[in-house]
């Protein structure tokens, strides 16, 4: 059975804490995002050095390496996409098919080392530039091409949620 591509809207973590990783999002401040990012970067990499990283649990469901694929790419375009939250008034965000970039980038045949290397320097980036968000810009608008509306702040509140579950994903 192959990878069910996952279609649901996970905006509602904004709102209330997901019952599956525990994660809260009135927790997450501006003056939080970059510690709480490099202090994940080190199980990734952990993660990705075990043995059977390559190997999917079962057929649906991704492998260690998949995920961290996934994670350096999420690193990556969410950077983009807070640059132009940064330097754009109410952004727009094109449409990122998540499972297609599994596939046509063969997430499963990647080198983990490699990914652990990316994956790290991509987050180190993301946390970097979410340290240099000054207060006034936290309110700053972008919006997803499915009609979403975040603040950066809501923004850095949504990504974390995504980093932190597929850490508790691998973990699990």
């Amino acid at each position: 059975m192959p990878i069910i591509p996952d279609s649901k809207d996970w905006t509602w973590v904004l709102t209330r804490p997901c019952p599956e990783c525990g994660f809260d999002a009135s927790a997450t401040t501006p003056a939080t995002v970059p510690g709480v990012l490099t202090s994940m970067l080190p199980r990734w990499r952990a993660a990705l050095r075990r043995p059977d990283a390559a190997e999917r649990p079962d057929e649906s469901t991704w492998s260690v390496l998949e995920y961290g694929c996934h994670v350096r790419d999420v690193f990556a375009l969410f950077d983009h996409r807070l640059s132009l939250m940064l330097t754009e008034d109410d952004a727009r965000f094109d449409d990122w098919d998540q499972d297609l970039a599994a596939v046509e980038q063969d997430y499963i045949s990647a080198d983990p080392t490699e990914v652990g290397t990316a994956l790290t320097t991509e987050g180190e980036q993301i946390a970097a530039s979410f340290a240099l968000v000054r207060e006034e810009e936290w309110g700053r608008i972008g919006t997803r091409s499915n009609g979403s509306v975040f603040t950066v702040l809501t923004f850095a509140q949504y990504f974390l949620h995504d980093v932190v579950h597929h850490l508790h994903d691998v973990d699990g």
